[in-house]
């Protein structure tokens, strides 16, 4: 890393030379506009509207606008006056616990160094932060600015974060916060489980950029002459009007099933599993039936049963009954026969 800023951490009568690092990057992919038919890249050049003429950095001014076309015109000497800081120092203002600084204010972070032979002071603030659990309210002058900032303490090492002034932080104004909307209890005990089935300790490393990594493919893809393969697309999550304790419950459900729970903690009962375990044994017992009655019902079927399988025997007995009978008929036909011949 290279240092964009060389000053001194000052509080009270101890001061500390400091080195000022970036602390974070972005890792947007980045292009450059090109004409299409050739690959040549497209330049900009500073042209002034008045005169149509190009200009150098020289003969650039700043102009404030007034509106209505109105500029009022601030040259480098307009600035020379301002009461903005030149001494390089990263003034203590006050120290307050760390949780009373709200995240919003948080602009941009720099790591710190120490310069030289100031590492024993160093330590010492960056110690006696961690112990009190507070982090520094300072003022510092970068980019031709003066900014509100905080030291705090990351991984051994002094992080400057710069803030935003508090009247650069817009209040939220929005309609919905005038109506009377509220929560049923029931839904909020739903929406708890779902948050307690997706609890889990932050770990920044598991995320990644999803869309960075598959634009990289297909930039590898076109170098190497390859053919891009469109991943699936996902079900798009529904619109409109929705059950919400129907989609809640299918969240916790599915949420579980993401964890593997689908053993004891798959079967805890929910707020509203219980409520319907609780009114179904409250509800009313249904009436037995006299156990005459139920004795009779299971002994029907159990006779038909023994007459369906008793059915053959009895076809076979009246058919041995029925020979004999068939037998003198022949006979006599037979008789008959033989007189009338």
């Amino acid at each position: 890393m290279r240092s964009i800023w060389k000053g001194a951490v000052s509080f009270g009568l101890v001061s500390i030379s400091v080195k000022l690092y970036s602390a974070t990057e972005e890792k947007d992919i980045r292009f450059h506009q090109v004409h299409r038919e050739d690959g040549g890249r497209i330049r900009y050049k500073r042209t002034c509207s008045v005169c149509g003429r190009e200009v150098t950095y020289d003969d650039i001014a700043k102009g404030y606008d007034l509106g209505g076309g109105e500029l009022v015109i601030l040259t480098d000497e307009d600035f020379t006056d301002l009461p903005l800081s030149t001494s390089r120092a990263i003034d203590v203002l006050e120290f307050v616990p760390a949780e009373q600084v709200d995240p919003i204010l948080y602009a941009k972070s720099y790591y710190l160094e120490p310069d030289g032979s100031a590492i024993k002071p160093y330590v010492l603030l960056r110690d006696a932060l961690t112990r009190t659990d507070r982090v520094a309210i300072v003022k510092v002058a970068l980019r031709q600015r003066e900014q509100l900032a905080t030291l705090r303490v990351r991984d051994d090492v002094l992080v400057l974060n710069t803030m935003l002034w508090p009247d650069e932080v817009r209040r939220p104004e929005f309609e919905f916060l005038d109506d009377d909307v509220q929560a049923r209890p029931a839904e909020l005990a739903m929406a708890g489980s779902l948050i307690e089935s997706m609890a889990a300790d932050f770990d920044p490393d598991q995320y990644t950029d999803n869309y960075r990594v598959a634009l990289q493919e297909v930039i590898d893809a076109k170098v190497a002459g390859r053919e891009v393969v469109a991943p699936e697309e996902e079900e798009p999550a529904p619109s409109g009007a929705i059950d919400l304790m129907a989609a809640l419950r299918a969240s916790v459900e599915r949420a579980r099933s993401a964890r593997g729970e689908t053993g004891a903690g798959a079967g805890e009962p929910t707020p509203i599993s219980s409520a319907r375990s609780a009114t179904k044994k409250a509800a009313p017992a249904k009436k037995a039936p006299p156990a005459g009655k139920t004795a009779a019902k299971k002994a029907a079927p159990a006779k038909q049963a023994a007459a369906k399988k008793a059915e053959p025997a009895k076809k076979a007995e009246l058919a041995k009954k029925a020979e004999p009978a068939a037998k003198k008929t022949a006979a006599k036909k037979t008789t008959r026969a033989k007189k009338t011949a």
